[in-house]
């Protein structure tokens, strides 16, 4: 081969290496805007309320296309300004090993998994912490992406948050009806009341319709609502009060209950 031809397949190949390269770089610096930016969004996240979730513009959305005006009833606040009926109410019924998982709760995904083997209403295995990251950061469509999305925004979370600004964030921006998003605006619509005035039953009763919001309504409850409104109550005198500072001694106590 002579040089010129030698010079000239050189020549060929710089252009598509060139190309490469470029695209090696800008896939590398696309996943470093977006750890820094997600690593970012978190820490502000724990500094300041979250006003508007991407939940609540899907619903709006919805509710446009269908024609109605959207409703958003919603209003922040802080942990202290909670009933603590409403937070032992929540993790008795969704998670109570909250306090000492790191996010994820592999003995509830198992339960679940066999559950739904057994053909029955379909369950969920997520955590608390897995579902407060779906709410705050993620859009509710179901997909693989958003799953692992939703496991690396809670592995985030539990690095960055205290499990009780995990639980603030959750039972501020969960769904507890047709556009009603957290704990305050639900005791208000329901209620007539502050989240800080919300009674054991009143909180079990909230507790028992997370699982589907806007079909099931704590202040009108169904017979099905109130079993379950009765068992949550149950587990709630089971597993005691949730104290932030002594993770031990509610999940040994759930530990004893699940055995029962």
């Amino acid at each position: 081969m002579t040089k010129d031809n030698k010079a000239k397949v050189t020549d060929s190949k710089a252009p598509r290496k060139s190309w490469w390269g470029r695209f090696i770089r800008f896939i590398r610096n696309l996943l470093l805007i977006f750890f820094i930016g997600s690593i970012g969004w978190v820490v502000i996240d724990w500094f300041t309320p979250v006003f508007i979730t991407p939940l609540m513009i899907t619903r709006s959305v919805e509710s446009m296309t269908q024609g109605k005006m959207p409703k958003n009833s919603k209003q922040w606040v802080s942990i202290d300004q909670i009933s603590p009926n409403m937070v032992q109410a929540v993790v008795a019924s969704e998670d109570n090993l909250f306090l000492t998982h790191h996010g994820f709760s592999f003995d509830a995904i198992n339960k679940a998994f066999e559950h739904n083997l057994r053909g029955k209403r379909m369950r969920g295995g997520s955590t608390i912490s897995q579902q407060t990251a779906k709410n705050v950061f993620l859009f509710p469509q179901r997909s693989y992406i958003r799953k692992g999305l939703e496991a690396y925004f809670t592995v985030l979370m539990e690095l960055i948050w205290s499990k009780q600004h995990i639980i603030e964030m959750y039972l501020n921006v969960i769904e507890m009806g047709n556009g009603i998003y957290g704990i305050e605006a639900a005791a208000q619509e329901l209620f007539g009341i502050h989240a800080s005035q919300l009674t054991k039953s009143q909180a079990a009763a909230i507790a028992a319709c997370l699982p589907n919001p806007r079909r099931f309504n704590a202040a009108n409850p169904s017979p099905y609502i109130q079993r379950r409104k009765a068992h949550i109550v149950n587990v709630m005198v089971k597993i005691g009060p949730v104290d932030f500072s002594k993770k031990e001694a509610p999940v040994k106590q759930a530990r004893r209950y699940k055995r029962k």
